[in-house]
């Protein structure tokens, strides 16, 4: 048999026990023959029985070297694996080319945060609308600048903001899992782990929770459960406010003032922790606040200040400038 015949035969029987034995869809079975297909042309008459790992290595090179991204070269290489591995199962082949090949390192997308004037923006600004609603509802707008200072303060998830109580509280009805101490200006959170740290907060965030905190129990309701009675955020029904809801109101508030991005709250965390090692250059202090277990998960911010850096340089050095 031509060898091209045999290796498209090959490729045949693979894709017809992808799709009868393990059940993949039409539209997955496509994508693998395609792939492939791509090999069939990289081997360039090369029987793909004859391949060698020195090959493959060449293969995911030269995808490389054409601006394919690593995300879709391992998918590729995923499916060469695949096939080979069947390969073998089927005593085809003694040795399987593609151990021990690895695609290129994906890029680590860096975190988005706002410039320091567009969160400043972000937190200290009513819109119009919001300063008509507040005439008629000012608990919601109150409760909605308290969290957005607070957010960008202290560095939380959204999930630890909303598990904030007003004090703590150790009853047998309710243990609380983070709380605020507006006289010591800090608040105290239960993260990823269980584990607990305390967090300063500025004079800022302070103001905007007292602000907030006078009109808090005209939210609460009678019925309310005792979770949302010690709650610290609450929505208009006087429950315990929601990530989701937190999620939706920051973003319908940064569309209002016409920000030229979707934010969401861990913007703001990576807002907090960019802006504070930019002016302190501490990273262990930043990995503190932010409650990271490791080192490792807090560098990647000084990617982030050397980026705002490098287009400080690029905006202002003569000859870094484009022609």
């Amino acid at each position: 048999m031509n060898p091209r015949n045999r290796d498209s035969t090959q490729i045949d029987g693979y894709l017809d026990m992808l799709a009868g034995q393990r059940k993949l869809s039409d539209h997955t079975v496509e994508n693998y023959r395609r792939d492939l297909d791509q090999l069939l042309a990289l081997a360039d008459g090369t029987p793909l029985t004859a391949l060698k790992e020195t090959d493959i290595r060449r293969f995911s090179a030269i995808l490389h070297s054409k601006g394919l991204n690593p995300r879709s070269i391992s998918r590729k290489l995923s499916a060469w694996r695949g096939f080979y591995h069947w390969l073998l199962e089927q005593s085809v082949i003694t040795v399987d080319p593609t151990e021990g090949i690895h695609a290129p390192k994906k890029n680590k997308p860096l975190p988005k945060a706002l410039t320091v004037d567009d969160a400043v923006r972000l937190v200290a600004t009513e819109t119009k609308e919001e300063q008509a609603k507040e005439k008629g509802q000012p608990a919601t707008i109150l409760c909605d600048q308290a969290m957005f200072e607070l957010l960008y303060a202290s560095g939380l998830r959204v999930s630890e903001l909303t598990g904030l109580d007003i004090h703590a509280v150790h009853t047998p009805n309710h243990q609380s899992i983070g709380w605020v101490n507006l006289d010591e200006k800090e608040i105290t959170v239960t993260g990823k782990g269980s584990k607990t740290r305390t967090v300063p907060i500025g004079d800022a965030a302070v103001i905007a929770l007292k602000k907030w905190l006078t009109v808090r129990n005209t939210l609460l309701k009678a019925d309310s459960p005792t979770d949302s009675q010690y709650a610290l955020f609450l929505n208009s029904r006087g429950r315990r406010i929601s990530p989701r809801m937190v999620q939706l109101r920051l973003k319908a508030h940064a569309e209002r003032l016409g920000l030229p991005m979707k934010v969401h709250p861990h913007m703001l965390r990576h807002s907090f922790a960019s802006h504070i090692l930019q002016s302190s250059g501490d990273l262990r202090a930043v990995q503190e606040m932010l409650g990271h277990a490791s080192i490792a998960s807090t560098q990647i911010y000084t990617s982030l200040d050397f980026q705002h850096l490098a287009q400080v340089y690029d905006a202002a050095h003569p000859h870094a400038k484009k022609k």
